[in-house]
C-alpha cells in the first residue's frame, strides 16, 4: 500500500520524513498553494518517489519543473484533459488525476481518462482546487469499478486510522497524506508521521 506525504518544502524536513516510512513525495507547483515550492529546496528525497503537483499547468512548464526536482511521477490536480495525461504518459511519465467526489455521479468523470493514468486520487471537493482537510464519504467509491488504481485523499490524520481499518476496495493502492501531519504549510510532524505510517502497515498485514 502506497503512503505519499505531500505538501513538502523545507529541504531539512524532507529528509526527516524520508526516514519515516513514506513511498511518494509530493511537491506542490502551484502558487496560490501556501504548499508552494518557491526555490529548489536543500534537500531532496533520494528513496521516496518525487511526485510533480500541478493544476493547469502547460506542458512546457511540467517539463521544466521535471527537470529541476527530478520528478518521477505528475499529479494533475485541476482540470486537465485526458490528451494531457497521455502527452506525459508518452514522455515516460507516471501519471496521477486527481478527483473530487461528492456523489456517485462525479465517479461518471474518471471514464474518458481509462488508460491515459497510472493512478487516480479521489478527494474532498472544495472552492478551489487544494485540499480542504474534510473527508469525503468513502461509500461512494463502492461505485467505481476501475481499471485504475487509486490513492485515498481528504482529510487523513492521526485519527483516520480506524476508518481506514475498515475501507476496503479491490482498485485502493494507497493514502495522501497533507495538512493532518503538519505544524504549520509545508512543515511535517516526522515523529506523527511515522507512529501513523508504522499502525497503518499493520492494518495491510
Amino acid at each position: 500500500m502506497i503512503v505519499k506525504v505531500c505538501g513538502m518544502r523545507e529541504g531539512e524536513n524532507i529528509l526527516a520524513v524520508e526516514q519515516t516510512g513514506a513511498d511518494w513525495m509530493g511537491f506542490i507547483c502551484y502558487e496560490r498553494s501556501p504548499r508552494h515550492v518557491v526555490t529548489l529546496p536543500s534537500y531532496l528525497p533520494v528513496r521516496c518517489r518525487r511526485v510533480g503537483v500541478f493544476v493547469n499547468a502547460p506542458i512546457p512548464s511540467i517539463y521544466n519543473k521535471v527537470k529541476e526536482l527530478g520528478l518521477d511521477i505528475i499529479q494533475l490536480h485541476g482540470d486537465e484533459p485526458p490528451a494531457d495525461c497521455f502527452r506525459l504518459q508518452a514522455a515516460g511519465l507516471q501519471v496521477i488525476k486527481a478527483f473530487r467526489v461528492a456523489d456517485e455521479a462525479d465517479l461518471a468523470q474518471v471514464r474518458s481518462y481509462a488508460g491515459a493514468c497510472s493512478y487516480y486520487l479521489f478527494d474532498t471537493p472544495g472552492p478551489g482546487y487544494g485540499g480542504t482537510g474534510h473527508r469525503f464519504d468513502w461509500d461512494i467509491l463502492r461505485g467505481y469499478s476501475g481499471p485504475t488504481p487509486f490513492l485515498l485523499s481528504g482529510g487523513l490524520g492521526p485519527d483516520s486510522l480506524k476508518d481506514l481499518a475498515t475501507f476496503a476496495h479491490p482498485l485502493w493502492a494507497g493514502i495522501d497524506l497533507n495538512s493532518g501531519f503538519e505544524v504549520s504549510p509545508g512543515m511535517k510532524d516526522p515523529v506523527r508521521l511515522r507512529d501513523f505510517i508504522k499502525q497503518f502497515r499493520t492494518l495491510q498485514l
